[in-house]
């Protein structure tokens, strides 16, 4: 097992991070519609967003490495058995994520709550998380989750459209960036050209979210605060919507090869 390395155990575990503060950040809209401050919810949703966004660029270099340091013999083989562990990695991190839901809806219901008693102060915010008084306490918080917590979910409100459409935003998110590579091993006359893609994927991925996804969902909670729709349905939808999250970073493993030869073909028409 030469290709299981300490450098891609590394940024395994990177990405294990990543998808599963990413698949967290569900929870913050429920956390919101639960103690009806959806505006106060929103900005900690951001801040996660961000934070995931900026560790998936930090771990783009060392993804990179992988490529450089691969042999030169068999060197697609060797970075293809690399790359589909780091897929791997986004679907474990998912599944850890789906597993804490149920305990940071509570804790991230009362970062809600502290962060409007802060007057919306970040680090002020930071400053009392990180207390050993509220770490203690939060500890409280964690729990296996329960077939119990499922009650009152509906299939007729979980919308099919939405799951796939969020399912395939998923698999071409979580490829972005290791297609781009593997695409520069197939036509190394134009990797440079093939790696500066995985910008445009992950852009348009992101793009694609905030336009189909994120709207939906902050509209259903809305409705929560505002008492035009139930807690139960919201909640609902978004365990459709990290099962179908979960569902992407395994259709991920299927698209892989299939999106870096098309990044290879499309290099083309551009050099």
């Amino acid at each position: 097992m030469e290709f299981l390395t300490e450098k891609l155990i590394f940024i395994a575990l990177f990405i294990f991070i990543i998808h599963s503060v990413e698949t967290l950040a569900y929870a913050v809209r429920l956390s919101g519609a639960r103690v009806r401050m959806i505006a106060s919810a929103l900005s900690l949703f951001n801040i996660m967003v961000i934070v995931s966004r900026l560790a998936n660029m930090m771990q783009q270099p060392f993804t990179g490495s992988l490529i450089d340091t691969a042999p030169n013999e068999n060197a697609l083989e060797f970075v293809e058995i690399q790359f589909r562990i780091l897929i791997g990695a986004s679907t474990v991190g998912t599944v850890f994520g789906i597993i804490l839901l149920p305990s940071f809806i509570a804790l991230f219901s009362r970062a809600i709550i502290h962060l409007s008693e802060e007057r919306g102060s970040v680090p002020s915010l930071m400053k009392r998380i990180l207390s050993i008084q509220y770490i203690k306490r939060g500890i409280t918080h964690f729990s296996l989750p329960k077939f119990s917590y499922l009650q009152g979910t509906k299939v007729k409100d979980m919308p099919i459209k939405l799951f796939f459409v969020n399912m395939i935003i998923t698999a071409i998110y979580t490829i972005g960036v290791l297609a781009a590579l593997y695409a520069a091993l197939l036509v190394p006359e134009r990797a440079s050209t093939a790696i500066m893609a995985s910008g445009l994927i992950n852009g348009i991925a992101t793009i694609l979210l905030v336009i189909f996804i994120d709207p939906k969902i902050s509209v259903l909670a809305d409705d929560v605060v505002n008492k035009r729709g139930s807690y139960k349905k919201l909640k609902s939808i978004s365990i459709m919507m990290v099962t179908s999250r979960l569902l992407g970073t395994l259709l991920a493993q299927f698209l892989f090869i299939w999106g870096a030869k098309y990044i290879a073909w499309f290099t083309k028409f551009i050099v």
